[in-house]
């Protein structure tokens, strides 16, 4: 333990996600050795996140206006929504370069044991999008919703509420990512449920 500031840093960039006791020590004694110019930039970049970032009225995700660069986008097809967890995951959907629709970032995924339900996400605003009364309503109405959360307890949770709650709207599609085994890996490191997947997700060749 360090005493006074120091050790106050170190506890403030240990609640950091991913960032252990170790990892925590390190920054604070890299920003204590720093030119108080780079610190300065670091503390400006800081409080710009929480004054000048906006979220978008129409899908959630992080903006710098009202509306993200996607939603305001007349390229991207408005009839394909991609619902995800958090603004991250539409960055690594984007990098597949597959998808050229909308999105809609709930916010996180249903977790009952962490007191998060229905009414802590963007469920309301997607059900309002899809009925035409949302932000971005236009006369395009949403062909396909593709469920892109995580393929982990809490996120199948929310895909299979979401599916329930998507079923009233007629004519519309809902979707979810096919699974399956990652390229370079071995077959007898793959689990249980990945395997299975991949083999009821098998297609022709």
């Amino acid at each position: 333990m360090f005493e006074g500031p120091v050790q106050d840093l170190i506890d403030e960039l240990g609640r950091l996600p991913g960032v252990g006791p170790k990892s925590a020590q390190r920054m604070a004694f890299h920003l204590l050795a720093s030119e108080p110019a780079d610190v300065a930039r670091l503390m400006d970049a800081l409080q710009r996140v929480k004054q000048g970032v906006l979220f978008c009225e129409v899908c959630g995700n992080v903006s710098a206006a009202v509306r993200c660069r996607y939603c305001s986008d007349a390229r991207r097809d408005p009839t394909l929504v991609c619902v995800v967890e958090e603004p991250k995951d539409v960055l690594a959907v984007e990098r597949t370069r597959e998808f050229h629709g909308r999105y809609h970032v709930l916010g996180g995924s249903l977790d009952p044991l962490s007191g998060i339900g229905p009414d802590q996400l963007r469920i309301r605003e997607l059900l309002a999008r899809l009925g035409g009364n949302g932000p971005a309503d236009d006369e395009t109405a949403v062909a396909e919703v593709i469920i892109a959360t995580d393929p982990n307890t809490e996120g199948e949770a929310t895909a299979t509420y979401l599916v329930r709650l998507l079923r009233d709207f007629p004519g519309l599609s809902v979707t979810r990512p096919a699974s399956g085994l990652p390229m370079g890996g071995d077959l007898e490191f793959a689990d249980e449920l990945t395997l299975g997947r991949a083999l009821s997700g098998r297609r022709a060749i």
